[in-house]
């Protein structure tokens, strides 16, 4: 049975002309990140020109502040029309509770984003202080954020089922850290294909480099969304 499954293509460059010109060699794809890179050099055109060319944006700037701050934050992107935006499940379950009243009524979903997958649990202890393996932080920070009221969570691959035996299966698991058998590994710690994210219980997958980095990039995204199908 084909995966349902969808694939999110990373924006990660410095200049519209460079995203608007990876969105058209990237046809298939109907949904882009927009993180700090681009957002801070083009700001909110550039996500209202993703949006009209018919292309659905995840916006990435991973609110983290007071509960009134964020909230305000949270009805701004809902005002731009993203599909998604992103929190950080540490800001805690006023944060996001406030994030979420502020988006009630609009078809603006909330990600909160656990560990980022680029931490190992080394890091995690020593760089962070957390006390615990990300294969523990990540379970219990996305139960907190759903009962807080977010849409889903963003989680590195390896702790796909972690998320879903904490939420259920009702919740976006949205998970970077993919890597095709074709691609190097950079700069993620916790990895995953697409095909073995997609078994896992992935809603969606996020892809940067090896499609950014691609001498062709619809081939990449070709090739990507055949391994989810598979």
């Amino acid at each position: 049975m084909p995966s349902n499954t969808e694939l999110i293509t990373v924006l990660d460059v410095d200049t519209r002309e460079e995203a608007l010109r990876i969105i058209e060699a990237s046809e298939g794809c109907d949904w882009y990140k927009i993180g700090s890179q681009l957002f801070t050099r083009c700001g909110p055109d550039i996500v209202r020109e993703v949006l009209g060319m018919g292309r659905k944006v995840m916006l990435d700037l991973k609110f983290y502040d007071i509960p009134n701050t964020v909230a305000h934050g949270a009805s701004a992107a809902a005002a731009l029309n993203v599909g998604l935006f992103t929190v950080h499940a540490s800001g805690g379950i006023n944060m996001i509770a406030a994030a979420r009243k502020a988006v009630e009524g609009t078809d603006t979903r909330i990600l909160a984003v656990t560990i980022l997958t680029s931490f190992t649990d080394e890091q995690l202890r020593d760089e962070v202080g957390l006390y615990e393996t990300a294969a523990q932080a990540v379970p219990r920070l996305a139960r907190q954020a759903i009962e807080a009221g977010a849409h889903g969570i963003v989680c590195s691959p390896w702790e796909i089922q972690l998320v879903r035996d904490a939420v259920g299966p009702e919740p976006l698991v949205v998970t970077p850290g993919i890597r095709p058998a074709w691609s190097s590994k950079d700069d993620q710690a916790r990895i995953m294909t697409p095909k073995d994210a997609a078994k896992a219980g992935a809603s969606m997958i996020v892809v940067g480099r090896p499609i950014l980095k691609h001498e062709n990039p619809a081939e990449a995204v070709r090739l990507i969304k055949e391994e989810l199908a598979q």
